[in-house]
Parts: C-alpha cells; structure tokens; sequence
C-alpha cells in the first residue's frame, strides 16, 4: 500500500502510518529500529531495495532522507515536504517514509525525521554516499547510535579513510570494513589451526580499494608485523599471504566468488567468499549496535603508515620483465625494508 502526500507535515505521515498499518489489518507495531537513509534521487532506488532487503532480518521503519536541489533563487528560499508512505508488501517487513526535501527545508531534514522515529527503539542513520566528513556532528547522525558509511563510493577512497579515522566517534562503522569479515573470519581459523608467530604479511587487491587498505591495517595494527600492500587487477580483495615461522599461509580469490586457503603440511581447501551484495552488508551492520573498537583501531593505525616503507608494489600479471624487477628487488639489501618494517610496529 501507498500514500503520496503533497506540501505535508510529519504529524500527517504520521497519522498516513497509522491509518495505513489499520487498512491492511495490522495495527501493532513489531518493529525493532529506525534506519534513516540519506540519499538523492540518483541512487535512492538502489538503496532502499537495499534496505528494504535488509528489513527481512531486521523489521524496521525505513526513512529515506531526499534533498532535492532547487534550480532557482525563488524556489530555493520556499520550503517544502513531499512524502510517499509505503506499507505492507511494498515496504518489506516494515514500513517506508520517503520524504523529499525542497529549498530551505533541506538544511533542517531533523527537525523532520526527529518526530517520525520509533519511540524507545535505536536509531541506525546510513549513508550509501556523499557521507559528511563527520557523521557524529552531522544533524541527522546526532540522532543515531550508529551511523554507517561507505568509503568506497567515495571519489578518492584512500583520503577518505584518512577523513574517518580523524573524526572517528564510537558508533561509526564502514561498509568497507563489513566487506571484509569473512577474511579476517578465515585469516583468524587459520592462525588457530596452525598457531605461529606471523613474521610478514603481503594483502593483494585492486588499486584504491578501501577494503584491501583496511585489512591490511588490521593486519598490521593487530599483528604488530609489516604488511605488504600489491596491486592487482581484481575484483576486489584477491590474496592474502601471511609468513609465519612454520610456513606461508595463503589465503587466494582470483575470481570473486570461491577462494584457496593453502596451508603448510595441509591439503589446499576451497572456501567460499563471494562478493556480497549491499543488502547483506547492511544487515551484518544492523545486528550490533555497540562501537565497534576492531575496526576503531583498524582505520586509526593510518593508511600513510602502512604506506610508509615505500610506494605500494603494483603485481598484476607477471611478464618477463616483471620477474627480472621482481629478481632485482630480491638481490636487494635487506635495509631498505626496516623502514616498513619500524613504521608496521608502532
């Protein structure tokens, strides 16, 4: 069921909600959060199917924050809310407000958003892009236990990663940190099931990737070794290898979808890791609501830091050329890595 709703106010969607939950039959409210989604027109589609998807596992009421631009100076200093209300089967398992935001109204989307929330519930604010460089000031993240980011959506996500751990606040996560917990899932059973001490580790992925940098920061800031960061053609994260004293541990996914953990004394394993959809990603996000300290130390130990050995290594497919390079570097002498070496043991 839908409700458009023209030059509105937030008591009216309110009274639409509850005159729509008694049309279709269900008066009660079995919802367990509010997930506030900032988006634009552009890509709101993309990131309510998202979280409608992800309201399967979660009930919830969906809010979908859209700023409409004005074109003109007149338009742009008179203030308007249109909002459409989506109930029942076409709001997933809970319900939708989409509101649109026109001139000055814009600037004050919490005075908005504050009385549509769900009394005495938490509050998730999620920004699929265009995050501000501090989410815990933002209006609407005040609002939130826990805000939600996405760096790779960013145009430069490298600097980006060096934005969130300046204005880092408890309560703030990343997709691109969620992308990667099924390799550190894996990475931490392998150490458990051949525990040694990792001497080196080398995180193989596409170029600006955030979620290859953050792992590689785990990696370094939990591991208190060197981390190596390679380039490849991708998708996404490819290969993790980690040098312990009893063997190489090597962790390969060339093709995006299923994996090989290799093993000293062990007969190789494939693994399924297939790249998730957003849905899946904000669902995982949606199952805590605490501060997660991990990834807080994570993106603070600095991608200049890891970085801070040299340039990364760019490994894409080795040719001749490639494997003279690679040669040459190995002859070299083993000063020029303590840089890398003192900077990853901080």
């Amino acid at each position: 069921m839908k409700i458009d709703l023209t030059e509105t106010t937030s008591s009216k969607i309110n009274q639409a909600l509850v005159s729509a939950r008694r049309a279709i039959g269900t008066p009660a409210i079995g919802m367990v959060l509010t997930l506030v989604v900032v988006t634009d027109e552009e890509n709101a589609y993309d990131a309510l199917k998202s979280a409608g998807d992800a309201s399967r596992e979660h009930p919830s009421r969906i809010i979908a924050v859209i700023k409409r631009v004005s074109r003109s100076p007149r338009a742009r200093r008179d203030a308007r809310l249109d909002a459409e209300v989506r109930v029942g089967s076409d709001a997933g398992t809970g319900e939708t407000v989409v509101l649109r935001l026109h001139g000055e109204l814009a600037n004050h989307a919490q005075s908005v958003v504050l009385p549509l929330l769900l009394p005495d519930a938490p509050v998730v604010v999620w920004w699929p892009e265009g995050a501000p460089a501090d989410p815990a000031k933002d209006p609407l993240g005040a609002l939130a236990q826990r805000r939600i980011t996405d760096t790779y959506s960013a145009e430069r996500p490298l600097d980006e990663l060096a934005v969130r751990a300046a204005t880092y606040s408890p309560g703030d996560t990343d997709l691109a940190w969620t992308r990667i917990t099924p390799w550190r899932s894996m990475l931490a059973a392998a150490l458990d099931q051949q525990p040694a001490e990792v001497i080196g580790a080398t995180v193989e992925g596409e170029s600006d990737n955030p979620s290859c940098e953050l792992l590689a920061m785990w990696l370094a800031d939990r591991l208190d070794v060197p981390v190596e960061r390679t380039l490849s053609d991708g998708p996404g994260l490819t290969a993790v290898r980690m040098e312990t004293k009893n063997g190489v541990i090597v962790l390969d996914r060339a093709d995006g979808s299923l994996a090989t953990l290799s093993m000293q004394n062990q007969p190789d394993r494939a693994v399924a890791l297939k790249r998730r959809e957003t849905a899946e990603l904000l669902a995982e996000e949606l199952r805590r609501l605490d501060p997660d300290n991990t990834y807080a130390s994570a993106v603070k130990f600095g991608v200049d830091r890891l970085h801070a050995g040299g340039e990364v290594k760019a490994t894409p497919v080795e040719g001749p050329v490639e494997k003279a390079d690679k040669a040459a570097d190995a002859k070299a002498p083993a000063a020029k890595k303590a840089p890398a070496k003192k900077a990853a043991s901080k």
